[in-house]
């Protein structure tokens, strides 16, 4: 994947075509690259200013770097997080989440409403309750509600009447529903109840609703996915933009004493920067505003030494060829010996906000194979 990425920029930036060549090429260099981050057309920027949720801005700075590349493979659960707004704006605690946007592949691991709790009403005489008992019900039938067979109990906790904050509720089954069957997404119902089930009028719990309390409070749905897409193998000597034989990569206009320089240095990591901002993507992209891929150049003369990482199969390569032993041997190439994965934060075309994976997009050493 870093090795498509690597050419297709290239491909982008060439300055050496006439100018509708130059379109062309660019145009179809960043439709590539748009497949390389599964997508078809780039979304498009909200219509007006929004703030992420706070909850996918922490998650986005928990599992990656300022540059989006990915701390630790395995904090995240699959490789995408999408968040939803409630479409109903209700006080009733009834919630609505439209998930036209998760795609069919996608395997479902793990869903969550995310609803924050407000400071409890306060209430006059001396009884006062400390806890309540809140349920989450799948909705299965709107006008049957008060009966066995009009909603399904997904989760119940005891809630603490003493505080404000986050409270989150595993709903995983209806949602699996609802992306089977989304003419059954019938929305979500919440209760509040006394400790032994009895109803509180009025409820002394309240929780943030979609219309009236601050944008960092709606209530949410947070949907932890894996769409399947999973890096390749590590790249071999025809990876692109490998530093190998002349003639393997094009060269893009390079002059021939450049290529030559190239190729009398030793195999190394060198810069590459991605900025999404340069090639019109920074309105749809939360964070980052660009990433550095790293680039693999350089030379594999014979004898490799330690310092060029090489596998047994470039060392037996670089001899044959060094040796004269077999025609058509070439040198070994230089070549990303470790990939890592970066994260992108951004609104999708329901200006949902989204977290997704991206493996095998930095080149994290480099080698000779």
């Amino acid at each position: 994947m870093l090795g498509t990425v690597l050419l297709l920029l290239a491909l982008a930036k060439t300055a050496y075509l006439s100018p509708a060549s130059v379109a062309s090429r660019r145009a179809e260099a960043l439709k590539k690259l748009l497949e390389v981050f599964g997508m078809e057309d780039p979304p498009a920027p909200p219509a007006h200013f929004k703030q992420p949720p706070q909850y996918m801005v922490d998650l986005f700075n928990t599992v990656a770097n300022a540059d989006g590349v990915t701390k630790n493979p395995d904090i995240l659960e699959g490789n995408t997080v999408r968040s939803f707004l409630d479409k109903t704006h209700s006080e009733e605690m009834r919630f609505l989440f439209v998930l036209s946007s998760v795609a069919k592949n996608e395997k479902i691991l793990t869903a969550e409403l995310h609803l924050f709790r407000l400071w409890p009403r306060v209430t006059d005489g001396p009884k006062r309750h400390h806890f309540c008992q809140v349920s989450v019900y799948q909705v299965l039938e709107k006008d049957k509600l008060d009966t066995p067979g009009g909603k399904k109990l997904l989760a119940a906790r005891l809630v603490s009447l003493q505080t404000s904050g986050w409270e989150v509720f595993a709903i995983t089954p209806a949602v699996r529903d609802w992306t089977e069957d989304e003419s059954s997404n019938q929305g979500l119902l919440v209760t509040v109840q006394g400790l032994g089930g009895s109803p509180l009028n009025p409820p002394p719990l309240q929780f943030a609703s979609g219309r009236g309390h601050h944008e960092s409070k709606k209530p949410m749905l947070v949907l932890f996915t894996d769409d399947g897409r999973r890096g390749a193998s590590l790249p071999t000597a025809g990876f692109p933009g490998a530093s190998c034989t002349p003639g393997t990569t094009p060269s893009l206009g390079r002059s021939r004493s450049t290529r030559s320089l190239d190729r009398l240095q030793p195999c190394q990591r060198h810069p590459l920067s991605v900025d999404f901002e340069e090639i019109g993507w920074s309105g749809w992209i939360i964070s980052p505003r660009g990433y550095n891929a790293f680039h693999c150049k350089g030379s594999c003369p014979f004898p490799l030494g330690e310092n060029m990482r090489p596998t047994n199969h470039a060392t037996v390569q670089s001899i044959i060829n060094a040796l004269k032993l077999s025609e058509g041997v070439s040198s070994p190439c230089c070549v990303p010996d470790k990939l890592y994965s970066i994260n992108l934060l951004y609104f999708d075309d329901d200006e949902n906000v989204v977290l997704k994976q991206y493996d095998d997009m930095v080149a994290g050493s480099c080698g000779c194979h």
